[in-house]
C-alpha cells in the first residue's frame, strides 16, 4: 500500500526563478540542496531524481507548465507523486523510478499492446514507454468521458496531470474513504467499465486502491497498465477487475457479486438502437 504525506510546507524555490539563474548544460551538476530544502522531502526525491530526471523536471518547468514543486502526495514502489503549483492552480506530477520499477511486471502490459509493440527491453526505454502509455491512456479515458486526471504533458519518466482534490488537498482513495452513496458509486463504475469496453479498453488493475473519492465524485487513476481488448490477457485482466470491484462493493453494502456485476456491465455495453424515421 502506498504511504501518503500531508505536509504542505514549501520545499523549494520557484522553478522559474531557478531556471533563469541556472543553465542546464550537458554535464553540469545540479545542486539538489538549492532545489529541495526540506531534508525529509529531499530523501524522498532522491528515490526518483537522478540527474536525467532533474533535467526532465526543469525542462517541463521551463515550458511554463508549472512554477514550483510543493510537496509529496504519495510514494510507491514504482513511482512517487508530487503536487505542483502553477498560475492556474495545482497539478500532480508522477515520477516513475527507473532503478526500482518492476520491469517484468510492466512488460506484461506493454507486450501485446499494439500501440507499444516496438519498445526495446531496456529498463529506461520500458519506463519511458510506460509513462507515455499512462499519458495516452488518460487521453483515451478523457475522450470517452470516463472521469480520470486530465493529462497535461509528459517527458521521459515524468507525467504531469490534473490534480484531483479540493482546496489544495489531494482526494483520498476509495479504500480510505468509501462513498456516502455506494449504490450510486456502483452504477457509476459500471457505466465507466461499459464505456471502456465499448472503446476496447481494459483498466487491468481496477480496485478501491485505484479509485479516488473526490468529494463523492468517482475518479479512476493509475492507468499505466490499461490495455486494449486485443491484448492476449485482456479477458483475464477484466475478470480480475470485476472480481476485485464486486467484492469491495459487496463489503460496503451493495447487493452484488462477480456474476451480477459482470452481467450488469455487459447490459450497459449494449448501445441503444437508433429509432427508425
Amino acid at each position: 500500500m502506498k504511504k501518503f504525506y500531508t505536509n504542505q510546507s514549501q520545499i523549494n524555490k520557484q522553478l522559474n526563478e531557478q531556471l533563469n539563474e541556472q543553465q542546464l548544460e550537458e554535464g553540469k551538476p545540479i545542486k539538489e540542496e538549492k532545489l529541495i530544502k526540506d531534508e525529509h522531502t529531499r530523501e524522498i526525491f532522491e528515490q526518483v531524481f537522478d540527474k536525467a530526471t532533474l533535467n526532465t523536471v526543469y525542462e517541463i518547468a521551463r515550458k511554463k507548465y508549472f512554477e514550483e514543486i510543493e510537496f509529496v502526495i504519495s510514494t510507491g514502489k514504482e513511482g512517487n507523486v508530487f503536487r505542483c503549483k502553477s498560475g492556474n492552480g495545482h497539478y500532480a506530477m508522477k515520477i516513475y523510478k527507473i532503478e526500482t520499477s518492476n520491469f517484468k511486471h510492466m512488460m506484461e502490459y506493454i507486450e501485446g499492446d499494439r500501440r507499444f509493440k516496438s519498445v526495446r527491453k531496456d529498463k529506461q526505454e520500458i519506463v519511458k514507454a510506460w509513462t507515455k502509455k499512462e499519458y495516452k491512456n488518460l487521453e483515451e479515458l478523457t475522450k470517452i468521458k470516463v472521469k480520470a486526471p486530465l493529462p497535461i504533458t509528459f517527458s521521459r519518466n515524468c507525467l504531469l496531470m490534473e490534480f484531483i482534490g479540493e482546496n489544495g488537498n489531494a482526494a483520498p482513495r476509495a479504500k480510505e474513504k468509501p462513498f456516502t452513496d455506494m449504490n450510486k458509486a456502483y452504477e457509476t463504475i459500471c457505466e465507466y467499465l461499459a464505456k471502456m469496453i465499448n472503446a476496447k479498453l481494459i483498466h487491468s488493475d481496477l480496485s478501491e486502491y485505484n479509485i479516488l473519492n473526490n468529494n463523492e465524485e468517482l475518479v479512476i487513476i493509475d492507468v499505466g497498465q490499461m490495455v486494449t481488448t486485443e491484448h492476449p490477457k485482456a479477458k483475464e485482466f477484466y475478470v480480475r477487475d470485476i472480481r476485485n470491484l464486486s467484492k469491495w462493493f459487496s463489503k460496503n453494502g451493495v447487493k452484488t457479486n462477480y456474476e451480477k456485476m459482470y452481467e450488469h456491465v455487459k447490459e450497459k455495453t449494449k448501445k441503444p438502437k437508433k429509432e427508425k424515421k
